[in-house]
């Protein structure tokens, strides 16, 4: 079951200069290990925290919205956490496929993992390799920025990372605030939605249909995520915090 939300909008933003009914946007979500990318992208499609999922699952999640009065379709590729080795990082098969596959990239980190946050620069060039000749468009997000007790990366080393790397930048949490999750993604939907679709000649739209497919087959039919199993972890986060107040 795919995790959709029909007509719903994710925010006031200029209308894209070429509409495209029942476009797809693609975005790519990769990090270091335990840095919260699922969190963040249920946080995104559902407004919701539950905190407990099965790590590296590399799901594929997907929502129908209303983007400035144009029906969209969200996809984004939850991916396994991408580790450190003796020749340096390296990313897997599934990744490196995910990154081909997407529109956009967003690089993830935690405030609280100076390991993960070293990994980006590194990320960011096997980004840069993957994509080709084109570079996707990227943007590096820092979360887990309720810790502060636990901080191990100042915010101005994660802007001047950024700047370094040419994208845009936002410190979050998934767990404490939607709003600011939202306001990450969202910008990279609208970025997304402004560029113009492919051309629709005949011989363009064979070359694309071909390259389309191609591309459909880098990445192996996803395991999409268990709903039901969604909403019961919800509602025992929800039941464990009321017992918790109870109990005061």
């Amino acid at each position: 079951m795919r995790l959709i939300q029909n007509m719903t909008t994710i925010a006031e933003c200029p209308a894209p200069e070429y509409p495209v009914p029942n476009r797809v946007i693609k975005i790519t979500v990769i990090g270091g290990c335990g840095v919260g990318k699922t969190a963040l992208v249920v946080r995104f499609l559902t407004r919701r925290f539950i905190g407990d999922y099965e790590r590296n699952a590399g799901n594929l999640y997907s929502r129908e919205v209303q983007l400035e009065g144009e029906q969209v379709t969200i996809q984004v590729q939850d991916t396994p956490g991408a580790e450190m080795t003796d020749n340096g990082s390296s990313l897997s098969d599934h990744v490196t496929s995910a990154i081909q596959w997407a529109d956009a990239v967003v690089l993830v980190y935690s405030v609280t993992d100076r390991h993960s946050f070293d990994l980006i620069d590194r990320l960011h060039q096997l980004v840069a390799r993957a994509g080709g000749a084109t570079m996707p468009p990227v943007i590096l997000l820092a979360n887990k920025a309720d810790l502060l007790h636990l901080r191990r990366v100042d915010t101005q080393q994660g802007s001047f990372l950024a700047r370094t790397l040419d994208c845009s930048f936002y410190e979050v949490s998934a767990s404490e605030d939607y709003s600011q999750v939202h306001r990450a993604f969202n910008w990279l939907c609208c970025q997304l939605a402004k560029q113009p679709p492919p051309a629709s000649s005949s011989s363009n739209n064979s070359a694309s249909a071909t390259t389309e497919k191609r591309r459909s087959t880098l990445i192996p039919r996803p395991k999409s995520p268990n709903m039901q199993d969604l909403k019961r972890r919800f509602k025992q986060a929800l039941s464990a915090k009321v017992r918790a107040a109870t109990s005061v």
